[in-house]
């Protein structure tokens, strides 16, 4: 009998020490599954993870800056990363976040279509997700969305375009046709598409009724999308539109995108010879009242940008994300249509504003700029 109750307690013993091992095992068995999210508790602190694009571009800068002042102002640290526009950068910076315990990751996509996976971690870490400027594509595992309407930001331009040519009503027979060449964004940018689709709403009747032409025949988007918003790649096919469609004939205008690859076109139509009195510069449009862009629409070359106040959106998505981590209501202004292929995100959108040389005083008002910068 003595022996039996000592084989008893031993095995009552190697129960208790067991069985806290065994539901450990359990417990990470389910965690690695995504069986349970981590919920963290509501209120100030913590950091939250920054996954920016590129720092090439200024307008990339200045978000970064923006909202690390403003989440720090709000009671948070930050940890904010750039991914050089490598996808495989910014899916290692995010996991990284997601590995340290971030309590929200706001994303301005390398490529909206490729975070899947790794958005799946952020959800069975029970991270929430603020797309910024960028829809993110084909997952359910992002909460919200800040951006501009950039459908309107197709239209600023394609509309300035219209006015400064000095068309007539669609329906009218306004003489000799005007001459056009379309340059859209990245095409694994989604809002590319809003741009294009906005513009192509105001020229589409242009073009029906022959007021408009694009000699070189290339009117779809994927014919018009500059990789990366790189300005060379764009001075490359300009280069190539002009030698291969114009010759003796003009390029009146110019749609681009972006302050960048307006820059690029600008160099190639000056190698081509415009730029002089005898041969002005065609209209072009642009985007994101970059300085290099608003110092080149004062000397007359880039005729127009569209200024999207960064520093209005960062402070949105910084009221957003704080609402969010504190159990309030996260204040948005569109909910039918921004549907990334999985759901629709509710958003927040800002009004773009259409700058030429009559208004970029505006930028120096607004405290944009200073004076000294734009001269």
């Amino acid at each position: 009998m003595r022996t039996r109750r000592i084989r008893t307690r031993a095995s009552a013993t190697l129960l208790a020490l067991a069985l806290p091992l065994s539901l450990a095992l359990t417990a990470c068995g389910q965690e690695a599954k995504g069986g349970s999210r981590y919920k963290p508790p509501a209120g100030k602190g913590g950091t939250i993870g920054l996954a920016m694009p590129v720092k090439s571009s200024e307008r990339w800068i200045a978000d970064g800056k923006n909202m690390a002042s403003q989440f720090k102002k709000a009671g948070y640290d930050t940890d904010l990363q750039y991914a050089d526009d490598k996808v495989e950068n910014q899916v290692a910076q995010i996991e990284n976040m997601i590995t340290k315990g971030h309590r929200l990751l706001v994303i301005a996509a390398v490529n909206g279509s490729a975070l899947t996976d790794v958005l799946k971690q952020a959800h069975d870490a029970g991270i929430p997700v603020i797309s910024y400027d960028r829809l993110i594509l084909g997952t359910k595992n992002v909460d919200y969305y800040a951006s501009f309407d950039n459908e309107r930001v197709g239209r600023l331009q394609a509309q300035y375009l219209v006015d400064k040519l000095k068309l007539g009503k669609p329906d009218k027979d306004a003489g000799e046709a005007k001459s056009i060449e379309l340059f859209a964004g990245d095409p694994d940018d989604n809002n590319t598409r809003y741009f294009w689709n906005g513009a192509m709403k105001v020229l589409k009747p242009y073009f029906d009724s022959g007021q408009l032409v694009v000699r070189s025949k290339q009117t779809r988007m994927n014919q018009a999308t500059t990789l990366k918003w790189d300005g060379g790649t764009a001075q490359k096919r300009m280069d190539d539109l002009i030698s291969k469609s114009y010759g003796e004939r003009r390029v009146d205008a110019v749609l681009s995108p972006y302050d960048g690859i307006s820059i690029g076109i600008i160099s190639a139509l000056k190698s081509a010879g415009y730029g002089s009195k005898s041969e002005p510069l065609p209209v072009i449009t642009g985007q994101d009242a970059e300085l290099a862009s608003i110092k080149s629409i004062n000397r007359g070359e880039q005729t127009q940008t569209v200024f999207k106040d960064t520093r209005k959106l960062a402070e949105q998505a910084v009221q957003m994300g704080d609402a969010l981590l504190n159990k309030k209501k996260v204040k948005v202004n569109n909910t039918t249509d921004y549907n990334n292929g999985k759901k629709t995100v509710p958003a927040y959108l800002l009004d773009p504003v259409s700058i030429d040389r009559s208004n970029t005083q505006l930028l120096v008002d607004e405290g944009y700029f200073k004076a000294g910068q734009l001269k």
